[in-house]
C-alpha cells in the first residue's frame, strides 16, 4: 500500500458450484500444516518470556509438502497454497504474541476458503478456468459482463479466493507514486480533519457516529426481548445486524469515494491508529473507541487513492512552528511561542509535515504552512467551544448524496 508499484483491488462474484467437499478438504490440510509447523516451533527464553522461532528451512518445508500430499485428491499446487497460508497465519500470530495481544495457543482454522494460486487458473478473453482436479474437474467463470470490467482494464489478475457461494478476484493495479500533492488526515470521533495546499478540510462524521448509537440502542432492546421471546429476538438481531452493517458500509463507501474524487491527484496520509492502546478502565470510553471505523476508512481508501500510513505519536502535542510542547485549552492548544491553534488542525499540520519529511521549525512554518493558512482564510486567534464539530464554517459544503457526509473548509476562529 505504501511506496509500492501496485495496488491490490478485489471484487466478488457469486457462483452456484457445489465445492463444499473441496473446501472441507482444504481446511483440513491447512489445519494439518499449522499443526505440523506448530509442533516444530522452538521456544527461546528471552527477558523472562518465551519467544517462538518458526521453522523455515527448505528441508522442513519439503518434508511438510511431501507429508501433506499423501491422500490429497486435488491439484498438488493447493498444498503449496495451504503451506503458504499456514506460514502467514502463524507469522501474524507471532507478531501479536510478541506484542502481548495473543496467548501461547495454536491458531485454528474456522472459516471455509481456498486460496487459488496463479498457477492454478488460466485467464483469457475475460474468462477464468480454474483447475480443481487436473484433467478431471475445472470451474469456469465469465467476467466479460461484470460491472467492474472497465475499472480493471489493463490490470493483472492476481490470487483468487474461493468461498462456498462466491469467488473473490484480485487485480494488481499500477499506482502513480509521482504525485507532488499530499493531504494529511487526523482521525477523530466526529470528524476527519485534513490539511493540504488548499488549507484545512474538515469532514463531518456525526452521522456515522449517530448510526452506531441508534443500532446499539436497538440491540439492547432486542437483548431484553430474548428472555421472553428468544426466537423472535434471534430473528430481529440477525435482521438489524445485517442492516447495521450495510448502512455503515454504504456510508464509508460514499465517504471514501468522495474523498478520492475530490482529491484525485493527492497522496492521502492517515494516522496508523491502534485501538488496543486506547482502551482504559472506563467501559463507556472503550465502547465508543471500539465502534470507530478508522481502519475501514483506510482500507477503502487504499484501493481508491494512494494511501500512506503515518506515525500519530505526539501529533496533537507538538507545536508545528517551534517544535515545543503544546498545552490544551478548551479544544485548542497553545505553545510558549504564543501560537494558539485548533487542536485537530494542529494535528493535521504536524502529520502534513511528516509526509514531506520536514521537522517543526519556524522556517518551515513561515515558508510552507503560514502561506497556506492565509490563502485559505484560516485565522489562529480566538476561541472555539467544541473542536469536534465544525463551528461557523466558511466555504462550500459538498454533499455525498443522500445520507452521506460533507466536506467543509473550516475557519478556526
Amino acid at each position: 500500500m505504501q511506496r509500492s508499484l501496485y495496488r491490490i483491488v478485489s471484487y466478488k462474484i457469486k457462483h452456484n458450484y457445489d465445492i463444499s467437499e473441496f473446501l472441507n478438504s482444504y481446511r483440513y490440510i491447512l489445519q494439518r500444516a499449522i499443526d505440523e509447523i506448530w509442533n516444530k516451533i522452538e521456544w527461546i527464553r528471552k527477558e523472562k518470556r518465551l519467544i517462538p522461532i518458526i521453522p523455515k528451512s527448505r528441508e522442513f518445508k519439503r518434508g511438510l509438502r511431501n507429508e501433506l500430499l499423501k491422500d490429497w485428491n486435488y491439484a498438488s499446487h493447493y498444498v503449496d497454497s495451504a503451506i503458504k497460508t499456514a506460514y502467514s497465519i502463524l507469522s501474524s500470530w507471532r507478531r501479536n504474541y510478541i506484542k502481548g495481544k495473543r496467548r501461547r495457543r495454536k491458531p485454528t482454522v474456522k472459516r471455509k476458503f481456498v486460496r487459488v494460486k496463479e498457477t492454478l487458473y488460466r485467464f483469457r478473453d475475460w474468462r477464468i478456468n480454474i483447475t480443481i482436479k487436473p484433467r478431471q474437474l475445472y470451474l469456469k467463470f465469465d467476467l466479460s459482463k461484470t460491472w467492474f470490467k472497465n475499472r480493471v482494464e489493463g490490470c493483472d489478475l492476481g490470487e483468487l479466493i474461493f468461498r462456498e457461494d462466491e469467488l473473490i478476484i484480485t487485480f494488481r493495479k499500477p499506482v502513480n507514486n509521482t504525485s507532488r500533492k499530499k493531504i494529511a488526515w487526523d482521525l477523530n470521533l466526529l470528524s476527519m480533519d485534513g490539511f493540504c495546499d488548499k488549507g484545512w478540510i474538515r469532514v463531518n462524521l456525526k452521522q456515522l457516529y449517530t448510526l452506531h448509537i441508534i443500532y446499539e440502542n436497538k440491540r439492547r432492546k432486542i437483548q431484553k426481548l430474548s428472555k421472553t421471546k428468544p426466537k423472535t429476538a434471534k430473528r430481529l438481531m440477525q435482521k438489524y445486524s445485517q442492516r447495521y452493517r450495510n448502512r455503515i458500509k454504504d456510508f464509508l463507501h460514499k465517504l471514501t469515494t468522495k474523498l478520492a474524487n475530490e482529491f484525485k491527484d493527492y497522496e492521502h496520509g492517515f494516522e496508523n491508529l491502534k485501538k488496543q492502546g486506547m482502551f482504559t478502565k472506563r467501559k463507556t470510553h472503550n465502547r465508543v473507541i471500539s465502534m470507530q471505523n478508522w481502519k475501514q476508512i483506510i482500507q477503502l481508501m487504499s484501493y481508491k487513492a494512494n494511501v500512506r500510513l503515518l506515525n500519530p505519536r505526539n501529533s496533537t502535542k507538538t507545536c508545528p512552528r517551534c517544535g515545543g510542547r503544546m498545552k490544551h485549552r478548551k479544544g485548542q492548544v497553545l505553545c510558549s511561542c504564543r501560537l494558539v491553534i485548533n487542536r485537530q488542525l494542529n494535528a493535521s499540520i504536524n502529520l502534513y509535515l511528516r509526509m514531506w519529511g520536514f521537522p517543526p521549525s519556524m522556517k518551515v512554518w513561515l515558508e510552507l504552512i503560514e502561506p497556506i493558512l492565509r490563502r485559505s482564510g484560516v485565522t489562529l486567534k480566538g476561541d472555539e467551544t467544541n473542536d469536534l464539530l465544525p463551528m461557523n464554517p466558511e466555504g462550500v459544503e459538498v454533499d455525498v448524496s443522500q445520507g452521506g457526509c460533507s466536506l467543509i473548509n473550516a475557519d478556526a476562529r
